[in-house]
């Protein structure tokens, strides 16, 4: 029982390891979906070009080949990256491409009467946006955006490709040295589906409160 007791503190510590991945690569993910969802709203071909590009490349290549060349291609040519920074910076630019498309869609889903209001109170294009526009599509864009947070959470599971010790390497490492198969992955898919659920419960828990506050925002 002390061994195994051992063991589970392995996979405990993995577990941070996975959810320092999971927050920093969502924080990323999030800066990145903003930025390109917007540009490819933007008005010059050249933001458009640029976020276009940005979107299918990552979206068009497998996660795998991203963090292998974050964390072995990178250093070649000067950007030396720690095992946790490849991760981050692979998990975060993979969902981030596809949460720019939620973004944009959410933006263009708002009624155009609220484009007209913006205009009829004399504000600015990114006024609008800023005070009435983005809080409604921000409502819109919550579910996906929970759903891309859970998805990143599942995608952390590549890392241990580079060794870095998250849930799946620990659990790895644990087998490896009982020889047991069923309890250490029985109990990362438990740990997985926990911390999954807490992202559906933050995700549902914010919108709620955001749709209390909206009626402000509308005009």
């Amino acid at each position: 029982m002390t061994q195994w007791s051992g063991y589970f503190g392995l996979i405990l510590q993995g577990a941070l390891v996975t959810i320092e991945l999971t927050l920093m690569g969502s924080v990323l993910a999030l800066i990145m979906a903003f930025l390109a969802g917007m540009g490819r709203l933007s008005r010059f071909l050249v933001l458009r070009a640029l976020a276009t590009a940005y979107i299918e490349f990552f979206r068009g290549t497998s996660i795998f080949v991203q963090l292998f060349f974050a964390y072995f291609v990178l250093p070649l040519v000067g950007f030396e990256l720690t095992p946790l920074q490849a991760g981050v910076l692979a998990l975060g630019l993979n969902v981030g491409a596809y949460a720019a498309e939620v973004v944009r869609g959410a933006v263009q889903s708002i009624g155009r009467e609220q484009h007209e209001a913006c205009i009829a109170l004399n504000l600015g294009r990114w006024q609008g946006l800023r005070h009435v526009i983005l809080p409604q599509a921000f409502l819109v864009m919550l579910p996906t955006f929970g759903n891309n947070a859970i998805e990143l959470l599942k995608a952390t599971s590549v890392v241990s490709l580079i060794s870095l010790a998250d849930l799946t390497f620990q659990a790895q490492v644990v087998r490896a040295q009982t020889g047991n198969t069923m309890v250490p992955f029985a109990t990362i898919l438990v740990i997985y589906f926990i911390l999954a659920l807490l992202i559906s419960w933050g995700v549902r828990s914010l919108e709620r409160r955001m749709a209390r506050g909206l009626d402000g925002v509308r005009v």
